[in-house]
């Protein structure tokens, strides 16, 4: 296992992904902001704010150490409760201004333990959440998505899928944050350089699924009344991110920095009491999409 590797590979993932952003604005660019932990290592967070297409994009690389780690990280992993780790990976998540572009977020990431008897495992993925959603958008997300994991494995696409669908799911609402993409944790095998194949693969992947949509999506017009939905709507990404999210109970409870760790959340958004749709409105078709959904099958493709 080859750690360097896959920080120089993260890094770099970093920079590019901020290149494909930065095209689509004629004069907005990331800020880099360097930071250091006490406890070890650190990372760079890399903010693009107030952009005519992206409201704000932050994407952050860390690579940190800990004495022990915290109770979010050994939650599924018991055994290594009280051992020293060592974490690192990209952590990105988009705000578009227009409200016909979805949000969206990708992680990949690298963690192992410090202990006698080391162990180690990777994690990623990326998911898609629309405001007002277009059935194509949806399909090619997912067709990246499945051509992905095809590549390594074509078990992969529905077991990591409906994995996604798991996880960004909303308990509390009774609602999937989005329309979902891919999401796996604990991968070890089939041995280290597949897995970091994956890794190298989902960067890929995210960079051919997103970039068409903001292409076809950036232009649209639209007014207030989608704007305040957007808001609206972008309180459940609030909640889910300070209520479920791992990766960010991981950052808070091993004293990570604060600013990093929220730089997920959006720079505007609105809570209201009670609101709901008007029934048949375009914010009420939103609803139909929260739920899990074969789309493939819906599109028609083969499996």
């Amino acid at each position: 296992m080859d750690i360097t590797l896959v920080r120089e590979h993260l890094l770099a993932l970093q920079a590019r992904i901020c290149t494909a952003i930065e095209a689509f604005e004629p004069e907005a660019r990331f800020g880099t902001d360097a930071w250091e932990r006490a406890e070890g290592g650190g990372g760079r967070t890399r903010v693009l704010k107030r952009g005519e297409v992206f409201e704000q994009a932050g994407i952050g690389f860390s690579d940190v150490v800990g004495a022990k780690m915290p109770a979010s990280a050994t939650a599924h992993r018991p055994e290594l409760a009280g051992q020293g780790f060592r974490a690192m990976g990209v952590s990105l998540v988009f705000h578009p201004r227009n409200p016909f572009v979805p949000t969206t977020h990708l992680n990949v990431r690298l963690f192992t333990t410090t202990g006698d008897r080391p162990v180690w495992w990777m994690g990623g993925g990326f998911d898609l959440t629309p405001y007002y959603p277009f059935d194509e958008d949806i399909v090619h997300w997912h067709r990246v998505a499945k051509a992905t994991c095809d590549r390594f494995d074509p078990s992969w696409y529905p077991r990591y899928k409906r994995w996604c669908d798991d996880y960004f799911f909303l308990k509390h609402r009774g609602e999937t944050r989005g329309v979902g993409g891919l999401f796996y944790d604990d991968l070890h095998e089939p041995g280290f350089d597949t897995c970091f194949g994956l890794m190298q693969a989902i960067g890929e992947g995210f960079l051919a699924a997103y970039l068409p949509i903001v292409e076809r999506r950036k232009s649209t017009p639209y007014g207030e009344r989608e704007r305040d939905f957007q808001r609206y709507r972008r309180g459940r990404y609030v909640e889910f991110n300070l209520v479920w999210d791992r990766g960010t109970l991981f950052g808070l409870q091993s004293g990570g920095r604060t600013e990093s760790i929220l730089m997920s959340l959006p720079p505007e958004v609105r809570f209201e009491y009670g609101w709901q749709p008007e029934p048949g409105s375009a914010e009420a078709r939103l609803y139909e999409y929260l739920k899990p959904r074969d789309w493939l099958a819906e599109a028609g493709d083969s499996p």
